[in-house]
């Protein structure tokens, strides 16, 4: 299953689970209106009984009015909880009690973690979340919460640090990273929403108790009443924890065994994600929190406490023996001093590994396998990211990461090359944003003055990060100024262009994740048109001789099944082009998208060989339309 089929499981999942939704309300609604008639239409039984057609009937407004203000206590508690969650997954994590993760962390550990999530993002092709430590838990877990990439946060707690080694907290973070791309994330917070509205039921019921101690000892007459009511509400909580735990089981546990997989086909190193469950097993605190987590259960990496029914979460087990098929549970006492040699010799291992592909300065490209890559890189992918980041001037990877320097890290990015333009680019800096941005985006200059094509997309998400935690109208500002930048020659540059553009769609994402939209509804053959140029922009920038670009478009065409379409459009306008074409084709549904991110590929290699310009624009072109396409490796520049 790959990124695409993984987005349609997870629509499907999301109707299966307003349909559980919807069973539970009616169950509580038919408990509440059962207590009602008990508690108020007992004068009817003597004569007609309980559940007869009479004492519905002469009861019908009361039922009617207990059924509404049933739902309506769900629905607006859900609502309020959906709301809440509005502002991303950082919500989540801070409210769980977690402590953003800076990228200049001098904690070794939480840099470590920093690292980590960094090398995943990158080597995924998406801006880097949100990092927190829940800082009180001794326990082996983590999460991810958001709605979309844009928003995502990942948390994980302090025992995970301190207990696991690089490769097992590579090996959890790619697990999370599974949650992310493939749509369990924005489904684990819309049952946070949902679930609260089932479970503040028990909340109401317990008060309406606690205060109606004193009326049932008033005279009252009602009292009795309120007080049966009451503890029908609190039993229907108890109804509604059942209906909660259910739909959690029903919708999660197949998904771990899913990013338990996923994370080792990215690190492609069982032994990491298989270690960190062991030593889950091994120690005594295990994965379970301190805090409630009954809100939260289902978005763990682990259990957050014991349960025997409707766990969240496969038996620790079945999940080891699923990725080490050579584990039986009476190795556990055996393993637990072996892990530590073992896994430090892994890392080494590693270590070297990467330091090669350093010296080599390029990785692979298999267009044959990027597409089941998407949302699910593999190893290389993270050793070209770590290698990438290791070739950035330590100068700029510090800038990078830094609160104060995020901005003109951005805008460095920006600059042209010829040096007339880049003086009218600093100019307009300094006119919009200051002298002193001005001044540290010539610092960087100074530091770097020939940044490498590959390297400007991993800068804009190391910094991407940074920059939206500044005020709206500094963001807003900046935004402007990164527009105009990518103008100011009047010859604007494809790659500059779309680079703005995401800049921009990332920063409004992040402040409306609940707007975002991974896939639409339409069809290939609905934006046949619009796909159409897209490809041909592609292959007009991509290659130099006529024939090249033909033979380009025709196979990205071909590959979309559009051979009558083969005659290429003009692209001249090709700004206008894109502003048309790639919000509609940002609505295609997964397996149509899937089909378009196949025949760009197609495009790119048509001439089987991949330059860097066109690497990054078949990248940030993917970005735009919300497929992370992974690193690509480094070709020779045009």
């Amino acid at each position: 299953m790959n990124f695409f089929e993984y987005q349609d499981q997870a629509r499907r999942q999301s109707r299966w689970l307003v349909l559980l939704f919807f069973l539970a309300v009616v169950t509580i609604i038919v408990v509440i209106d059962f207590a009602i008639l008990v508690a108020f239409g007992v004068m009817d039984i003597e004569q007609q009984g309980l559940l007869s057609v009479h004492t519905f009937q002469s009861n019908i407004d009361t039922l009617v009015i207990g059924a509404v203000v049933t739902t309506l206590v769900i629905v607006l508690a859900s609502l309020f909880k959906t709301l809440a969650l509005r502002s991303g997954g950082g919500k989540v994590a801070r409210d769980l009690g977690g402590i953003r993760v800076e990228a200049d962390a001098s904690d070794p550990l939480r840099r470590r973690l920093y690292n980590v999530v960094e090398e995943i993002a990158l080597a995924s092709g998406v801006a880097v979340p949100e990092v927190y430590v829940l800082e009180q838990e001794s326990a082996i877990n983590a999460f991810a919460a958001g709605f979309s990439p844009a928003d995502a946060a990942v948390a994980v707690t302090r025992g995970a640090l301190e207990k696991l080694d690089r490769n097992e907290l590579q090996g959890v973070i790619a697990h999370e990273f599974s949650h992310i791309f493939n749509g369990d994330m924005r489904l684990n917070i819309r049952l946070m929403g949902a679930l609260f509205g089932i479970l503040v039921l028990s909340l109401i019921g317990r008060r309406v108790l606690r205060g109606s101690y004193y009326m049932g000892r008033s005279k009252n007459s009602n009292g009795g009443a309120i007080v049966l009511l009451a503890v029908a509400v609190a039993l229907v909580g108890y109804i509604g924890l059942f209906f909660g735990r259910w739909i959690k089981s029903a919708v999660s546990r197949q998904r771990e065994y899913l990013a338990d997989a996923s994370a080792v086909q990215f690190t492609r190193d069982p032994d990491g994600i298989a270690g960190a469950l062991k030593k889950i097993a091994v120690y005594s605190d295990a994965s379970y929190l301190n805090t409630e987590t009954e809100e939260v259960s289902h978005m763990l990496f682990g259990a957050g406490e014991a349960a025997s029914m409707f766990s969240t979460h496969p038996p620790l087990n079945e999940r080891i023996q699923r990725i080490d098929k050579s584990f039986t549970p009476q190795d556990l006492v055996t393993l637990a001093s072996s892990l530590q040699r073992r896994d430090k010799s892994q890392a080494e291992q590693a270590e070297r590994e990467r330091e090669k592909t350093r010296q080599r300065g390029h990785g692979f490209f298999d267009a044959d396998n990027l597409v089941d890559q998407i949302g699910n890189p593999d190893f290389s992918r993270v050793l070209m990211a770590a290698a990438l980041a290791a070739s950035i001037p330590d100068v700029i990877n510090k800038a990078a990461h830094s609160s104060q320097w995020a901005t003109e890290v951005l805008l460095y990015c920006l600059l042209d090359k010829d040096e007339e333009i880049r003086e009218r680019q600093l100019l307009l800096i300094a006119q919009n944003l200051g002298s002193d941005s001005e001044t540290r985006v010539r610092n960087l200059v100074e530091a770097a003055p020939v940044l490498g094509r590959e390297q400007r997309l991993p800068l804009m998400e190391m910094a991407i990060p940074e920059l939206k935690r500044r005020p709206p109208d500094q963001v807003s500002k900046v935004l402007g100024v990164v527009k105009d930048l990518s103008r100011i020659d009047g010859q604007v540059d494809m790659f500059e262009y779309l680079m703005a553009g995401i800049i921009g769609q990332h920063l409004w994402e992040s402040a409306n994740p609940h707007s975002v939209r991974l896939a639409g509804k339409k069809s290939l053959q609905q934006v046949q048109a619009e796909a159409q140029q897209v490809i041909a922009l592609l292959a007009v920038n991509g290659q130099r001789e006529s024939a090249e670009i033909q033979h380009a478009y025709q196979a990205g065409m071909k590959t979309l099944g559009m051979v009558e379409s083969l005659e290429m459009p003009d692209t001249e306008d090709w700004a206008g082009m894109l502003d048309r074409a790639l919000p509609l084709l940002d609505q295609l549904k997964p397996a149509d998208k899937q089909k378009l991110v196949n025949a760009l590929i197609a495009t790119v290699m048509a001439d089987n060989r991949l330059a860097v310009a066109e690497m990054e624009l078949l990248r940030i072109i993917c970005l735009v339309i919300h497929v992370p396409l992974p690193m690509l490796s480094r070709g020779k520049d045009n």
